[in-house]
């Protein structure tokens, strides 16, 4: 399947407090982050796949790493948050739909593989977990067909959390690539998708992978317990 596969690695990482950008940091196998993931794509969807990183931040390290891959600079890295990394990627993207991930998901490559019949058919989705509802993390709701209703860290009443792994249709693109450049420097791509989901009348299927592991590394404790599954 060729596939284009985009990871946001622009950010400081601040909180989990390493000099190099976030996705270069070390798991327990001797892996980068960023390495584990390129390898689950190439597994799953192999070497035709498409990888563009969107950098910012020691841009030139994660360069350096993987030169193989695509790149998208947000020059803006340090004012901007991922709505805007994305939007960057996306407009230079052409015209088929695209599989996107936060550049600090430690994650089982058998979330891709369920992945994809629904990219298959040209289905937007958000991969969830149903296990735990963190009142820090990205958290959603559903319509009464199924689909995402509501989408953010501020939802009331979410029903799991979305794990930041996700995928827009072709047919949806155009749409969303609108709202990423509506929303505010400072909002997750979340709210791209919201205003896609309320205005555009985006079908945004929930992918439950609750069963499978998928740890978003934002602190010391998170890197601690993604290097229990790697």
């Amino acid at each position: 399947m060729a596939l284009h596969t985009v990871i946001l690695a622009a950010g400081m990482g601040s909180r989990l407090g390493r000099a190099l950008p976030k996705p270069l940091t070390e798991l327990s196998d001797g892996r980068t982050i960023m390495r584990q993931q390129h390898d689950n794509i190439r597994a799953v969807f192999g070497k035709s796949a498409r990888i563009t990183a969107v950098v910012g931040y020691r841009a030139e390290t994660i360069v350096d790493a993987f030169p193989d891959a695509d790149y998208v600079y947000n020059e803006r890295y340090d004012q901007t948050n991922t709505s805007k990394s994305l939007l960057r990627a996306l407009n230079r993207s052409g015209k088929g739909g695209v599989l996107w991930m936060n550049g600090d998901v430690v994650f089982d490559a058998r979330i891709l593989g369920r992945a994809i019949e629904l990219i298959e058919r040209e289905q937007s989705f958000v991969t969830v977990n149903t296990a735990k509802v963190s009142e820090e993390e990205v958290k959603y709701t559903v319509t009464g067909e199924g689909f995402v209703k509501e989408l953010s860290k501020t939802v009331v009443g979410g029903i799991g959390e979305a794990v930041g792994i996700n995928y827009i249709a072709a047919a949806d693109k155009r749409a969303f690539i609108r709202q990423l450049g509506r929303v505010d420097d400072q909002d997750y791509f979340e709210r791209g998708l919201e205003l896609s989901i309320a205005e555009d009348g985006l079908r945004l299927q929930p992918l439950d992978i609750s069963d499978l592991y998928a740890v978003e590394v934002d602190f010391a404790e998170d890197l601690e317990r993604a290097n229990l599954y790697v």
